[in-house]
């Protein structure tokens, strides 16, 4: 934990920037019957009968202290999904960088391993040098301020029935560039000190 803390101490760097990654899952509900439009008094109705159209995966990428986030969709959550998430961040996003300083949880996925799975060796080798990676310890992902933006991505954009990728990709992104241009920042605020005053019973007392 105090790892993860100490990193969300450390000041703004552009050439060690700070990326916190996660994912989650988002079932593709499609309907059956069009839905009746809202009247007045009267909210939009759906049937309750819908139909699955399968999942979809979303990387959230966020930059806590620079207000910035991007969700990328993709149709799986492979050690390769993930591999080329890193590959954007090291020779797209960052290309400048000395290290994208990135926090993730501990998915079996999220492991520079995966790297070696999806590129050339010399290039997964190249990747990997550029990332400085802490991981989020064990019942502790909530210390991952991207799980935090997608908890509001869940609740402001995702709380209905969407029935395809396309659709999927059309509201994140309104979601994504809105937030972004009101640059709203995560505010975090629970630091290594407060962690030991609340967590003091896991240290020895000294008498």
């Amino acid at each position: 934990m105090e790892d993860i803390l100490d990193v969300y101490e450390r000041p703004y760097d552009p050439r060690y920037p700070q990326v916190c990654l996660d994912e989650a899952s988002k079932q593709l509900i499609g309907e059956t019957r069009t839905p009746l439009p809202p009247e007045p008094g009267r909210p939009e109705r759906f049937d309750y009968e819908y139909v699955r159209n399968g999942t979809a995966n979303l990387f959230m990428i966020s930059e806590p202290l620079l207000g910035w986030r991007h969700v990328e969709v993709t149709q799986r959550r492979t050690a390769k999904d993930f591999a080329e998430v890193l590959r954007w961040l090291a020779e797209e996003l960052h290309p400048e960088a000395e290290k994208v300083v990135l926090v993730v949880d501990n998915l079996n996925t999220h492991k520079l391993a995966s790297l070696y799975e999806a590129f050339p060796p010399e290039q997964a080798r190249r990747i990997a040098e550029k990332l400085e990676i802490h991981h989020t310890p064990k019942h502790g992902s909530w210390l991952n301020v991207a799980e935090i933006e997608l908890s509001v991505l869940a609740r402001q954009c995702l709380d209905r029935r969407l029935g395809d990728d396309g659709t999927l990709r059309s509201e994140v992104t309104v979601w994504e560039e809105e937030r972004n241009e009101r640059g709203i920042e995560v505010r975090w605020r629970f630091t290594t000190a407060d962690a030991r005053i609340k967590l003091h019973r896991l240290y020895p007392v000294l008498q």
